[in-house]
């Protein structure tokens, strides 16, 4: 198998973007933006480490739970979860993110490109507070570039159809997959009711 070695072999392969794909990346947020952020409940996070290894992170909440601080700086709690903080080490060597945010039964996203920090900061983690239960930390933004991404994936994968789900009964429970991952003593049920429990307790 061959591959391709550099962006010249590349670009030969596709077609020009046109004006408009070109034209809509902002340098800021403006109205379109900030108003699909505060309607998202749902964002995916990526990043990479000082060595180039990526990873991708989901971050959800209620919609609107990233705050929106001006134009250019965005604010994206982090909530209780596993602890493993792939994201936010990789943040501390290395800025750079993309983020995708997403709103259930649209078929567009919004992008952003941007430099994360993290704060842990007094005040901003009271402000993004949900039932007065405080972020741990707070992963700032500053936005480089946003634009609109077009549909064709989500019109392709019928994400958002319900009829084109497969039936759940069909595919294995996260306990299940432990089980077997992990070599787990105990049934996929019990882990199941563990997790569950677990998931309770550190929801917000």
């Amino acid at each position: 198998m061959q591959f391709i070695e550099n962006r010249e072999e590349l670009r030969a392969l596709y077609k020009s973007p046109g004006d408009g794909a070109v034209r809509k990346e902002l340098p800021r947020l403006d109205g379109h933006c900030r108003s699909f952020i505060a309607k998202s409940p749902f964002v995916l996070i990526g990043s990479s480490d000082g060595n180039g290894n990526a990873d991708v992170t989901p971050k959800g909440d209620r919609p609107g739970f990233v705050a929106i601080l001006d134009d250019n700086n965005i604010a994206i709690p982090d909530r209780p979860g596993n602890n493993r903080l792939d994201t936010l080490e990789n943040i501390v060597v290395n800025p750079a993110v993309g983020l995708l945010f997403l709103i259930p039964g649209m078929n567009e996203t919004l992008r952003i490109n941007g430099h994360a920090r993290i704060t842990a900061d007094a005040a901003l983690r009271e402000r993004l507070a949900v039932d007065g239960k405080l972020p741990i930390s707070v992963t700032i933004v500053s936005v480089k570039a946003a634009y609109m991404h077009c549909a064709k994936a989500f019109m392709r994968s019928e994400l958002w159809k319900p009829e084109s789900w497969p039936d759940r009964a069909t595919l294995p429970t996260l306990g299940e997959i432990l089980r077997d991952q992990l070599a787990l003593a105990q049934s996929a049920e019990a882990t199941d009711k563990w997790l569950d429990e677990g998931y309770q307790k550190t929801m917000w």
